[in-house]
This record gives C-alpha cells, sequence and structure tokens, in this order.
C-alpha cells in the first residue's frame, strides 16, 4: 500500500465525515464550515488526480466566494440555529424509497463498471498545459461571458433579497 492510497483512504473518511456534519448540524455556521471543509477534501482529491487547476478553481470559487456570501447571508439573517421543524407524515417514507433508489442506481452503475473491459488510456504528457489553459481561458471569457454575468448578477440580487427581507421597520421591535 502506498502513500497516495493511505492519503486517499483519509480523506474519504474526512470527506464522508465532514458530510455527515454537514447533515446533521442544527447550528447553519456549523453546517457551512463542514462544507468547506468538505470542499477543501474535494480539492485534495483533485490535486491526488493530478489536476491542480480544478482544485485551485474548487478552493477559490466554492470555499473562496460562494461560502463567505453564505456566511454573510446567515449572519445577516440571523438564522444560525434552525428551529425544530415539524415532520410531515410523507417525509420519511418517501426521504427512504428515494435513499433506495439511489441505493440501488448506485449499485448497477458499479455493476456496470466492473462489467467494462475498456482501457483508458493515462493523461499523457504530450498535452501542452499552457494552450490548454489559453483555450479554456478564452472559452471563459468570449463563449461562456454572459453566463458567467448572469451568475454574479443572480448572486447579488439574492443577496440585496436577503437584506430586504431582514430589514426591520424604524422602531419595530424583533
Amino acid at each position: 500500500m502506498n502513500l497516495t492510497l493511505i492519503l486517499f483512504y483519509v480523506l474519504a473518511v474526512a470527506a464522508v465525515a465532514t458530510a455527515t456534519g454537514l447533515l446533521l448540524s442544527r447550528n447553519s455556521v456549523y453546517a457551512a464550515l463542514f462544507l468547506v471543509l468538505n470542499f477543501a477534501t474535494v480539492a485534495i482529491f483533485y490535486l491526488l488526480l493530478g489536476a491542480p487547476f480544478i482544485a485551485l478553481v474548487q478552493v477559490t470559487v466554492y470555499a473562496g466566494a460562494i461560502m463567505v456570501l453564505f456566511l454573510f447571508v446567515i449572519m445577516l439573517l440571523g438564522a444560525e440555529k434552525l428551529p425544530r421543524g415539524q415532520v410531515l407524515p410523507w417525509q420519511r417514507p418517501l426521504a427512504i424509497g428515494l435513499a433506495a433508489l439511489l441505493l440501488v442506481e448506485a449499485g448497477f452503475l458499479l455493476y456496470q463498471r466492473l462489467q467494462t473491459t475498456a482501457i483508458l488510456a493515462a493523461p499523457g504528457a504530450e498535452l501542452n498545459t499552457t494552450a490548454t489553459l489559453q483555450t479554456l481561458g478564452m472559452a471563459l471569457f468570449n463563449q461562456y461571458l454572459l453566463p458567467f454575468e448572469v451568475t454574479s448578477i443572480l448572486l447579488l440580487v439574492a443577496m440585496i433579497g436577503a437584506i430586504v427581507l431582514t430589514k426591520q421597520v424604524k422602531g419595530e421591535q424583533a
């Protein structure tokens, strides 16, 4: 067993633990911090796979920008602690059914993957990294500029909406 495999197992346990902590946390701030830790472990997975650019994008975009915005909105709304919700009678059977469907689908995909005999080529050294990054940058700022800008406007509108929803009328007590 080599060092990469040991690191993978440790990161896999950390990723599952942080995802479980995210789902089970009643405090929104703690849930957001568990999500940041999960993003960090996924970024290290990308580094192990030999994709440093995707790892950097994972950290800067998700853990950096989106999670800071999410934490800002949580703190602004004052919704750190989630109230005890009312459970509807149909929620638990639906959740169990969907979980069973997900497990069946995952089992089918694993079975199908094990039956495949195709040989995948390893990423070769013939790939020109500089040209690939230039192509990615040109596509991002030419072909995908409009979706990028629309996403930033949607995030701005969501933040303004959160501020307007939480703004108290002068003289009104919370």
